[in-house]
């Protein structure tokens, strides 16, 4: 290793997307390693509009392992920062850069310290599955670091350790998380279905109902409904390993209708689930109800599915339009339903691919307030002013990449927070 006098940092950024599922992941059949009781399917976000970027950095000056989360210092003692960290060094190999003078052994990285620094563009913990992008982030960061040659499904395993579906996020497009078989693990890995490019026309709008930290975390309730509800063990062994199936096909074909249905039958059988936990749990809120009855009020009249509807652990709408004509029509009359309150700023209510609102014909606050009424609408005096706290129009997205010197978190002389 260079000489501890020397002070060099050695460092890499990377930025990894998040993902959504369309077949749930809820249930693991064993903690510690993170097994899930059913496969699932997901659909990875543009990185451009929820993503999560990581600096981590290497240095014989650093005494001990730190990470700060948006700019705030965390504990990474907790099992599965640790899992992680013991994964990726056990898997180090050599690195020897002449230019900068540093030579590290695969030996050296057992007794090396990181320091990480993390930021994700989107509300940690509140039902956008910032922890799948997080440790995503960090595993496939830590890897480029550590000159770890395991390929991005390999990767997937370990950052499965981190969060379950943190393993989906290791890449673009449609992936599937298979639960696998053995004890330890070793096969329970994300695989691509398809990347971001084969169904490009599809549009995803999120209603981000609110970004406040869930009162029952996903691990709490994963927990729960394992031990209580009889539902799961006949959803994980009898419903899922048929729409795991049908999923893939549907994508395969890009038969909207199909994954429209399996979508949104899976997402209402999730919250069934819940429901069915003993004490029940309430992800949902009254406004994702009325968000549902839009979408399943519109679909019904159109004769076919127009949009798809997802919820996660928590209240927020994950809305997938077959194209961008549709995506426009959806934005109006998301709008209309849940327009902001008086004193917003149209550009921090939508947020991401602003585009989609020209299509929408919605270019000031005022333009909403003429919007014509959704037909699918009983009484169209009844608004819900301020209901949705923003919403983000994205797409499906590509995978993790390494970023340029430029966009480092953590300064490159002494490691720490900029």
């Amino acid at each position: 290793m260079a000489d501890e006098s020397q002070k060099w940092v050695l460092m890499v950024t990377a930025q990894t997307p998040t993902n959504i599922a369309v077949i749930k992941y809820w249930g693991k059949r064993d903690e510690k390693l993170i097994l899930p009781v059913n496969d699932s399917i997901s659909v990875t976000l543009d990185p451009a509009h929820l993503c999560t970027t990581t600096t981590v950095s290497v240095s014989p000056t650093f005494d001990q392992d730190r990470m700060w989360l948006n700019g705030e210092e965390i504990s990474i003692s907790g099992g599965r920062f640790q899992s992680c960290l013991r994964e990726i060094r056990s898997r180090a190999t050599d690195i020897d850069d002449k230019e900068k003078g540093i030579n590290i052994t695969k030996k050296d990285w057992e007794k090396l310290h990181v320091h990480i620094s993390s930021y994700n563009n989107f509300p940690t913990a509140a039902g956008l599955a910032s922890s799948a992008a997080g440790f995503a982030c960090l595993v496939f960061a830590l890897g480029k670091l550590m000159n770890v040659k395991e390929d991005h499904s390999q990767l997937s395993a370990i950052a499965r350790q981190g969060s379950g579906s943190a393993c989906r996020s290791l890449y673009g497009g449609f992936v599937k998380w298979i639960m696998g078989k053995e004890e330890k693990g070793t096969d329970s890995l994300a695989v691509q279905l398809a990347d971001e490019k084969h169904w490009d026309e599809l549009v995803i709008v999120i209603a981000v109902v609110s970004s406040r930290q869930k009162e029952t975390s996903s691990t709490t309730g994963m927990r729960d409904t394992v031990e209580t509800s009889l539902l799961l063990q006949h959803r994980a062994k009898e419903v899922v390993p048929k729409r795991i199936l049908k999923m893939e096909e549907a994508i395969k074909n890009r038969d909207f209708a199909s994954f429209a249905q399996l979508t949104c039958t899976d997402s209402n059988q999730f919250h069934a689930v819940c429901l069915d936990t003993c004490p029940p749990i309430f992800y949902m809120n009254d406004t994702s109800h009325r968000i549902i009855s839009l979408v399943e009020k519109w679909n019904k009249a159109e004769g076919t599915p127009q949009v798809a509807y997802t919820f996660d652990a928590g209240p927020n709408a994950v809305l997938i339009a077959r194209n961008r004509k549709t995506a426009a029509l959806l934005i109006q009359k998301l709008l209309f339903c849940f327009p902001p309150n008086s004193d917003a700023d149209l550009s921090s209510f939508v947020l991401g691919d602003k585009s989609i609102l020209k299509d929408a014909g919605v270019e000031s606050p005022g333009d909403i307030e003429t919007l014509p009424a959704p037909p699918e609408i009983k009484d169209p005096s009844q608004k819900f002013r301020g209901d949705v706290s923003y919403f983000i129009c994205t797409r499906p997205g590509r995978g993790p990449v390494v970023l340029s010197d430029e966009s480092h978190l953590l300064n490159p002389e002494t490691g720490l927070p900029k």
